[in-house]
Parts: structure tokens; C-alpha cells; sequence
């Protein structure tokens, strides 16, 4: 799709498309080539697929989840029994938890 690439005799429609489509990877590779933009990215995809599975069940303050030292993450008690776990890195980032056991999915707030 590079424009550079494209021969002379292609038809004018289809020479802007391929413009199209090179810009479009161009941006995708802006955001997939670099460490912390391909984070962000993948924890927006993570909160909208949630956000697809149903609705919010609960909104949880963080301050509300307990904090576990060993592996440095919090996590509070689903009604199913299962729990909901954020690490703390995540916590900062995320704002939809889903339960590991159920479809559960709880908001996580912040304190002001």
C-alpha cells in the first residue's frame, strides 16, 4: 500500500485507496510500535469489550478493596464467590473489573 510502490497505471480511485489503507497502518503502527500507547490501547479494547458483556453490577471505591502485599494488587469478593483483582499498576489505569468466576463486572472509582 506504500504510495511509493504503487504503479503508474493503476486507476486514480484505487491509487486513493491505498493511500487510505497506508495511512491507516501507518496510525496503527504509531500506536502497536510503542510500549506505552500499545498499553493504553489494549486496556481501552479490555473496557470495551466489558462494557459489550452487560452492565455494571456495582461502583467500588479502591479504598473499598483490600490490598494484597505479596503480589502487589487488590481485590474485594464477588457474590458468586469469585473475586474481582486489579493490579496496582492497573488500578490507576482501569476503570472496569470483571469477576473471574461470573459475568460480573464491578466500576472502580477513585477518592478525590
Amino acid at each position: 500500500y506504500h504510495p511509493d510502490k504503487q504503479s503508474a497505471d493503476v486507476p486514480a480511485g484505487m491509487v486513493e485507496e491505498c493511500i487510505q489503507k497506508f495511512i491507516e497502518i501507518d496510525q496503527a503502527w504509531k500506536i502497536l510500535g510503542n510500549e506505552e500507547t500499545k498499553k493504553e490501547y489494549d486496556l481501552q479494547r479490555h473496557e470495551d469489550d466489558l462494557r459489550n458483556m452487560g452492565p455494571v453490577d456495582a461502583q467500588v471505591y479502591l479504598e473499598e478493596m483490600s490490598w494484597n502485599k505479596d503480589d502487589h494488587s487488590y481485590s474485594l469478593s464477588c457474590r458468586c464467590g469469585g473475586k474481582y483483582s486489579v493490579s496496582k499498576d492497573e488500578a490507576e489505569e482501569v476503570t472496569l473489573i470483571s469477576c473471574d468466576t461470573c459475568s460480573l463486572i464491578i466500576e472502580l472509582l477513585h477518592a478525590c
